[in-house]
């Protein structure tokens, strides 16, 4: 069975599909730091994977998957881009023309689904706060993986805009996004798909803004609030006017010299997928007739 999420940490599934179509064909500031943040840790892993896919990178972030390609040179590479748009933006940064040095040495990556159990290592940066259906997503990566092999991913946590939640909260308004899942409920969700010894952690990054217009430009870039009970009509002008207004009263931060604060957790998260368990042996009941002719009957055979 899988584990099931909390109705509180569900999203409107028919908006987490028009996002994923409407989602600028580049990679987020935050998410390339995110990026840059998760491959170092790669250090501490032993294994060097000879196949790796790396999900939906154009979102993800794009120098991040330059930084891969550097610290497994060689290695084939499977990207997953399921649209169309993006999979355009992924060939053309990834893809090396003839004439650069890069591509001489780099194994041509394969811009299609990798086949099950394939890879020894799945990266996605920045994906799983928003998808659909985590549980069938993550399902997919284990597929993917070839036993023994890794996931390494990240994602938003729930203290993420904790500062714009509280200004909505005191003005009455419904919440400006989806609720974000806490990290020991990805890791039980990991444990439930087979992955073994997950390892969680978790830190907050503060970005600061000087105008209430330009915090909002970045939020729209990272995404749309996802939340089943958002407002449910188009906002007016005099409403923006109210925020930005608010914004620029509450989110101010003395110990920023007064520009605007915004916090954001971020999830990074680390699995094995294991061999498969072995199926346990039916069990034989025997009744002690039965078990003393088994024995007169190995008496015989060894006396023979």
């Amino acid at each position: 069975m899988p584990q099931e999420i909390p109705q509180a940490f569900k999203i409107d599934l028919p908006a987490a599909a028009r996002w994923a179509k409407a989602a600028p064909a580049r990679s987020p500031w935050l998410h390339e730091e995110v990026g840059r943040r998760m491959e170092d840790r790669l250090q501490w892993i032993k294994l060097r994977p000879t196949r790796w896919a790396h999900w939906e990178p154009v979102r993800g972030g794009l120098q991040a998957h330059a930084l891969l390609m550097r610290r497994y040179p060689g290695s084939e590479c499977f990207v997953v881009e399921n649209d169309s748009v993006h999979r355009r933006v992924a060939i053309k940064s990834i893809v090396k023309p003839w004439w650069n040095p890069h591509g001489w040495v780099a194994a041509p990556a394969r811009f299609e689904m990798p086949p099950d159990t394939c890879v020894q290592m799945l990266w996605a940066n920045m994906l799983l706060h928003d998808a659909p259906d985590p549980q069938a997503l993550i399902a997919q990566w284990h597929r993917a993986l070839a036993t023994d092999g890794f996931l390494m991913f990240s994602c938003l946590g729930p203290d993420t805009l904790r500062e714009l939640r509280g200004l909505y909260e005191a003005l009455g308004w419904p919440n400006p996004g989806h609720e974000f899942t806490d990290m020991h409920d990805w890791g039980d969700m990991l444990v439930h798909a087979g992955f073994a010894e997950p390892v969680m952690d978790m830190e907050h990054i503060t970005l600061t803004y000087e105008t209430p217009a330009r915090l909002l430009e970045d939020l729209r870039e990272l995404g749309r609030n996802l939340h089943p009970g958002r407002f449910p009509a188009l906002r007016g002008r005099r409403w923006r006017q109210q925020l930005e207004g608010e914004i620029a009263t509450r989110l101010a931060d003395p110990r920023q010299q007064g520009r605007l604060a915004l916090t954001f957790e971020i999830i990074y998260g680390h699995a094995l997928k294991p061999a498969p368990r072995r199926p346990i042996q039916p069990e034989t009941t025997l009744s002690l007739d039965e078990m003393r002719a088994a024995l007169r009957e190995r008496k015989r055979a060894a006396q023979a």
